[in-house]
């Protein structure tokens, strides 16, 4: 395959839209293009905690059969619950080889799953390709101050973290090659509340005052990120906080860099006032 085998889930397709059209957009031009799934299934959005419910797993399994039916020893995930998810319940399967035999009888018409499928988040494919970012870069974002926010998923459980847990460098890395003031953000790797904006809004709004008010506080331009809720709920709860901080996903920031404008209108907080008047867009 000519590119990256890549598994959307069911975000990426309605409220997150802006996030895969701009991952899109990168990796085409860095001659590494996503190629969606033939067939996929809904991750199932949250991993079990349950040693013995083998049941939540069926969804993540399922769908890491439809990529080892292509063919393919790899897959690429964009949102980081999806990645969370696919990435433990792969974990689990081949370290509990009873539990994959069950899951193996239950999926009876469904191929065995073997085990052999790896998991990435895009930011691991972007960080080995960090020097063909760098050269591909049109306009440097130069005079934007970016706070990088990673949020739970991508670093929790230390198993299946992209980084360091507590000292991540994964996002600053790629800011700096595009050319961007990137914050030492102290917030960065702290919760926003997740789910609770379901039934706890509070919780969630006032896990977002504290994380956007401190990032305001050290001169933040933009917030950039990767997970949908998390950009949810940063963009969306901010409003107490007296900042409008536009949250950006990680990939239209580079998109920008690259001379492209992909992503960019579903987004509470409009960047393009902002970016504007850094001179990221025209006027």
């Amino acid at each position: 395959m000519d590119g990256y085998l890549y598994y959307p889930g069911c975000t990426l397709k309605t409220k997150a839209s802006d996030y895969e059209e701009s991952a899109m957009a990168v990796m085409e031009a860095l001659d590494a293009p996503l190629v969606e799934m033939d067939d996929w299934y809904c991750c199932g959005a949250v991993q079990s905690l349950a040693a013995d419910d083998i049941m939540h797993q069926i969804a993540p399994i399922r769908t890491l059969i439809c990529a080892q039916e292509q063919g393919e020893r790899e897959v690429v995930t964009l949102c980081d619950m999806c990645y969370n998810v696919l990435k433990r319940a792969n974990l689990w399967m081949r370290e509990h080889p009873d539990d994959l035999d069950t899951m193996n009888e239950f999926l009876d018409e469904d191929p065995d799953y073997e085990g052999n499928v790896e998991v990435y988040h895009l930011f691991e494919i972007l960080r080995e390709r960090k020097d063909d970012v760098k050269k591909r870069v049109k306009h440097k974002l130069d005079g934007l101050t970016v706070a990088p926010y990673y949020g739970c998923m991508l670093l929790r459980p230390s198993e299946v973290a992209i980084d360091d847990t507590e000292n991540p460098s994964i996002m600053e890395g790629l800011l700096e090659s595009i050319g961007a003031d990137v914050l030492d953000n102290p917030k960065r790797t702290e919760c926003c509340g997740s789910y609770h904006v379901v039934n706890r809004p509070d919780i969630v709004e006032r896990r977002v005052e504290e994380l956007v008010s401190r990032m305001g506080e050290m001169g933040a331009d933009v917030i950039a990120l990767s997970c949908p809720l998390c950009q949810y709920n940063l963009d969306s709860y901010q409003r107490s906080t007296g900042y409008d901080i536009p949250v950006l996903y990680l990939t239209e920031l580079i998109a920008l860099a690259f001379g492209l404008e992909a992503g960019l209108h579903k987004h509470r907080v409009d960047p393009g006032i902002m970016l504007k008047e850094r001179g990221v867009l025209e006027r």
